[in-house]
């Protein structure tokens, strides 16, 4: 891939709603995660383009060409200790054959840009612990520092009912 490419950012549109889902199943496959059957991608669509989006989804395109070959998802949280809120990525990706262009530094750069125009206090994402080539970009190049005091925990809509269906104790 030519290290001079030309990347555009856009926000998501319904134009580019199928490619939007097809990168997101390659960053499944990359994860080694199944990836979202079709109603899940019918949610993630929605839950980018309804009228209260969910999640705010930037696609990066290169040398104007007709289909995305990367994407960043943003969700807002909140710090109370800060009093402010915090850009959280979900997801940045970006397909093998166009990295070392400059693709993910450009979603990473907006991510950044819209946070700071945004007066968020923080960014915040995770990263696998396999996945060392991210970590090193996030450390060496952004200046990110890894958080190891914080551990992330995650409950499933599985667990969430079984807590909530279960007796007293």
């Amino acid at each position: 891939m030519n290290a001079k490419a030309q990347i555009e950012l856009r926000p998501l549109t319904r134009e580019h709603a199928a490619s939007f889902c097809s990168l997101v199943i390659a960053l499944a496959e990359f994860e080694k995660l199944t990836p979202p059957d079709t109603a899940a991608q019918r949610r993630l669509v929605e839950d980018a383009l309804s009228e209260r989006p969910r999640i705010e989804v930037w696609l990066a395109f290169v040398d104007e060409a007709a289909t995305p070959c990367g994407y960043l998802i943003l969700v807002e949280t909140y710090s109370s200790f800060l009093a402010l809120p915090t850009l959280y990525i979900e997801d940045v990706f970006v397909l093998p054959e166009h990295r070392g262009a400059g693709v993910g530094g450009a979603l990473l750069k907006k991510a950044v840009s819209l946070a700071h125009e945004r007066g968020c206090g923080r960014m915040e994402w995770t990263a696998l612990d396999w996945n060392v080539n991210a970590q090193r970009v996030y450390e060496q190049r952004l200046g990110a520092k890894r958080m190891s005091e914080w551990f992330l925990y995650r409950m499933t809509r599985e667990d969430m009912s079984r807590y909530l269906t279960a007796k007293a104790g």
